[in-house]
């Protein structure tokens, strides 16, 4: 929203006149500080913004839950608005692309998240696309900005240890750890334990190469399919990919040590 304010070209008198609030509750506002907005500013604001109210709405109500309000409350902060708004479809290429992607976004958010979250990451990431679905198309490479949504959104949710994330507990999903539903239990707890070494390590990769490491290796998408869903080249691709084994390798199995001078 703030976004959209800044480019609409109207100063906040004008903004302010125009929706009927106060100057410094809708500064607040576009700062994110303050209590909580009730839906009805939003939606006011949303119209003289001409931005997208559906989506607008699903991601008001999302992060209202986030913030610990009741269902009453949103209920009662929206019921009015409510009656006004209309249901829209995005865009035609919108609901193309989503069409395109969205299984595979959904296989890498559930490397970082749990069931639950992993949806209402993928769900978010598509409303935001529809309320920035212009800046989207203007960018240099439309599969590239929509990915950036897709992991700033998966991110923000995934805990985070000294910076880096922490998504262990999706090692007791891996495919080698399914593989082994039917063996004995001494198989599976090595299994589960070097699948946490590997993630940890993972971990530490720079954001490009695990992304790659959790598309290949982890969702098991071929590389094409990784290049075509990043926006990157091929070549790219399989460079990241070299890299990071090489890395995780160096981390998982260091060389022997030498102890002082043969004789």
């Amino acid at each position: 929203m703030r976004d959209s304010y800044l480019k609409s070209g109207l100063t906040m008198s004008e903004l302010s006149d125009r929706v009927r609030f106060a100057k410094s509750k809708i500064s607040e506002l576009l700062r994110g500080t303050g209590l909580y907005p009730r839906w009805e500013i939003l939606l006011s604001l949303s119209a003289e913004l001409k931005m997208p109210q559906w989506p607008l709405q699903r991601l008001w109500q999302q992060a209202a839950f986030e913030a610990q309000k009741s269902k009453e409350w949103v209920e009662r902060s929206s019921e009015k608005a409510a009656l006004t708004m209309s249901h829209p479809v995005p865009p035609l290429d919108h609901r193309a692309f989503r069409e395109l992607v969205e299984d595979c976004y959904a296989l890498y958010a559930q490397v970082f998240l749990n069931d639950d979250q992993r949806d209402a990451a993928v769900s978010d990431t598509f409303d935001i696309l529809w309320l920035s679905w212009n800046d989207a198309l203007a960018s240099p490479d439309l599969r590239r900005y929509a990915w950036n949504v897709l992991r700033t959104t998966v991110m923000s949710r995934t805990p985070h240890i000294d910076g880096r994330p922490d998504f262990a507990t999706a090692a007791f999903d891996t495919v080698a750890v399914r593989s082994l539903a039917e063996a004995d239990q001494a198989a599976r707890t090595i299994q589960i334990e070097e699948s946490l070494g590997l993630f940890k390590a993972m971990s530490r990769l720079p954001d490009h190469q695990l992304d790659v490491m959790a598309l290949r290796n982890l969702c098991g998408m071929p590389a094409e399919r990784v290049s075509a869903l990043l926006g990157v080249p091929l070549a790219t691709v399989g460079s990241d990919e070299r890299h990071a084994i090489h890395f995780l390798e160096s981390v998982m199995c260091p060389p022997p040590e030498t102890e002082g001078n043969t004789p």
